[in-house]
């Protein structure tokens, strides 16, 4: 906590308003990236959303090949190397856009985590605010 040197009246105005200004500003900026983080969230779990409907898609692919491949395993014998590299491609489609997805839902939780501390310390830091006004309010009334 910093400390003001006295005057006859109590703490030296000039400083204390200083030291609020300097406040004011840095929770200003605070502020302004917590505003900027939370477009970054925003977008973010819009991406999540994509990511979990091209998922959706893939799988309803995945459901519409499966019966494909079972259509050509009943028509011919050859068709089988086909549709064993399209379900390995489809598989390794779908693991692509799930390790997107959880990398994006990964990213999202940190973000939310940093808020929350960020929210913790800011109501920490306006309640040293509150105290000090208060010492200095009764600082002022025994004057």
């Amino acid at each position: 906590m910093r400390k003001f040197s006295s005057e006859t009246n109590g703490y030296n105005r000039n400083e204390v308003n200083q030291f609020i200004n300097d406040v004011i500003k840095e929770i200003e900026e605070i502020l302004v990236r917590v505003k900027n983080q939370n477009k970054e969230i925003s977008i973010l779990k819009k991406e999540i959303e994509h990511y979990k409907n091209l998922e959706n898609t893939l799988k309803q692919a995945i459901t519409k090949a499966k019966e494909t491949v079972s259509y050509l395993k009943n028509t011919a014998k050859e068709r089988e190397a086909i549709i064993t590299e399209a379900k390995l491609n489809a598989d390794r489609i779908v693991n692509e856009a799930l390790l997107k997805a959880e990398k994006i839902e990964n990213k999202a939780d940190i973000l939310e985590k940093n808020l929350q501390i960020f929210k913790r310390k800011l109501k920490l830091i306006l309640e040293q605010q509150k105290a000090v006004i208060e010492e200095v309010e009764v600082l002022e009334l025994n004057s």
